[in-house]
């Protein structure tokens, strides 16, 4: 059952994530917009059951696995980040991912509030 689970998930996000080609080492994903969540989620729970912790470099896709590890780069500093998948969101359909307090601290400004990103899973 859990196998089929995801193969499920693979295949949606295969279908519907706008992923590329898978190398054995990265899934060339892609760019988009990414946003931050903190505050008044922090020690909240997750849509994995985990507490929402604001100071962890975690994101919310919509699509991909929990524990799915993803580099977040943001285009106008050109810093980066690695996330790892604990939530579902963003729930604005222009945004690809919700990124901690954290991680967008680290390479963006979050008097912004949104960044156009570049991202890629990574193993």
């Amino acid at each position: 059952m859990k196998s089929v689970f995801t193969f499920v998930l693979l295949v949606g996000f295969i279908t519907f994530g706008g992923a590329g080609l898978y190398n054995g080492a990265t899934w060339l994903s892609g760019s988009g917009k990414a946003s931050w969540y903190g505050d008044k989620f922090h020690g909240k729970l997750t849509a994995s059951g985990e507490k929402y912790d604001m100071h962890e470099f975690t994101a919310a896709h919509k699509t991909l696995p929990f524990g799915t590890k993803v580099k977040i780069t943001n285009h106008r500093t050109g810093k980066s980040v690695v996330v790892e998948v604990n939530d579902r969101g963003p729930f604005v359909k222009s945004r690809q991912f919700d990124l901690s307090k954290a991680a967008f601290e680290e390479i963006g400004d979050i008097n912004r509030g949104i960044m156009s990103i570049d991202y890629e899973v990574v193993n």
